[in-house]
């Protein structure tokens, strides 16, 4: 069996300093009822505000267009972008790389299947893996997958429902249930080690921009379900490549151990994937001093109407592969490889969202206008991405995470 394991390294991090967010950030209206009741579960659960379809993968082949890669009766699809940056500033094309865009949507995906939050295809003879970053483990927003799943039902059927007399949402029962669950006290689990939980299933066949050791074909992506002091108060995330021919000839695992304790923000649904290259240009203030001031000067235009770079031009949101990051949270900071300090590569991206919010020039073309861009139930931070980094000179390496 072909398989390389490792776990993220926390990395070094500068001052954080208050950075301009982007401006197509707005709040989500109203949605299917399963994509609201994933919003309203994050609404009620915290304070802090928000952040069943075939496989069917996209390549995008030039600006509006894009080449269909299997058949199926949805596809997710990014809108043109505005204009066409590199006439404008040529230099771009020199910062410029592709991003997949992977578009999870709720479903029922498979082992043979990539996916957000589903199954893996795991040998039933490997030990399924655990965190034992006990002294890293923080009690936040704790609860049981048993808790959470029943929360999301709930939420589910009330949403699905006509408006109880008075305007309730919930009745007192289902309130009850939910403030019984709210009430758990789970800190003392977090001592112990902590099983993983599934994020992502990514196989070499269906991501145009996958990674990966030689002789591997798929990528999967797991972490520990709670925050980590250690790791900026976000999960802490393994990666693990295998050899998909060469795990498939044996027994496979028919369901992992669940976790006794998660954060109730770092359980996804488990989701289809609707994989799309997109064409991105790096972070504004990662660029040579002089192209970088020149699109200052262009992007300061008072016109809001107008495109700009940093929202509709450079960065795709949501659920990724390869790419860059977006450092809007903070100013850039090196992300060195903890074994031999070469600048990293971003690999793989968690978003609280697809897009973000309704006026956002990146929301798929398929989706209503009012869709919610919550549509995997993980949330970073106050509704964040987190970027997992790898090491190009050799996948032996440790990588790293930075919340954004």
């Amino acid at each position: 069996m072909s398989m390389i394991a490792m776990a993220v390294d926390p990395p070094p991090h500068a001052d954080a300093q208050s950075h301009p967010t982007v401006k197509c950030l707005s709040p989500p209206g109203r949605s299917s009822s399963s994509e609201t009741a994933t919003a309203r579960s994050s609404a009620e659960t915290r304070d802090a505000p928000p952040a069943p379809v075939m496989w069917c993968p996209l390549v995008r082949t030039g600006a509006g267009s894009a080449r269909v890669i299997g058949s199926a009766p949805m596809v997710r699809t990014t809108p043109p972008r505005p204009l066409d940056i590199t006439a404008l500033f040529p230099e771009l094309r020199e910062h410029s790389i592709t991003a997949t865009r992977l578009h999870p949507r709720p479903g029922a995906p498979t082992v043979t299947d990539s996916s957000v939050g589903g199954p893996l295809l795991w040998p039933a003879d490997e030990v399924w893996p655990v965190c034992d970053d006990a002294g890293a483990h923080e009690p936040w927003n704790l609860t049981t997958p048993a808790a959470l799943h029943r929360r999301r039902e709930i939420l589910a059927i009330a949403d699905a429902r006509e408006s109880l007399p008075g305007g309730d949402f919930l009745t007192a029962e289902e309130r009850a249930e939910l403030d019984a669950a709210d009430a758990l006290d789970l800190d003392d689990l977090i001592e112990d080690p902590i099983p993983l939980v599934p994020v992502a299933q990514l196989y070499r066949r269906d991501v145009p921009d996958y990674a990966g050791p030689d002789g591997t074909d798929l990528l999967q992506v797991l972490w520990c379900p709670v925050d980590h002091s250690d790791r900026h108060y976000s999960p802490r995330v393994f990666l693990y490549w295998r050899d998909s021919s060469a795990v498939g000839v044996g027994p496979l695992l028919e369901a992992p151990p669940e976790p006794p304790v998660i954060s109730d923000m770092y359980l996804p649904v488990p989701c289809v994937v609707h994989p799309e290259q997109v064409r991105e240009y790096q972070y504004a203030d990662l660029l040579p001093d002089d192209l970088r001031e020149r699109l200052d000067e262009w992007d300061d235009d008072e016109d809001e109407s107008r495109a700009h770079y940093q929202s509709d031009l450079s960065l795709a949101p949501g659920w990724k592969v390869g790419g860059y990051a977006n450092w809007s949270l903070t100013d850039p900071y090196p992300m060195n490889c903890a074994a031999c300090g070469t600048t990293m590569t971003l690999i793989f991206t968690v978003d609280s969202g697809d897009w973000n919010g309704m006026h956002c020039s990146w929301r798929p073309s398929e989706e209503n206008p009012t869709a919610s861009p919550d549509t995997v139930g993980v949330q970073i931070g106050r509704g964040y991405s987190l970027y997992t980094f790898r090491c190009p000179e050799s996948f032996d390496h440790p990588p790293a995470t930075a919340m954004q």
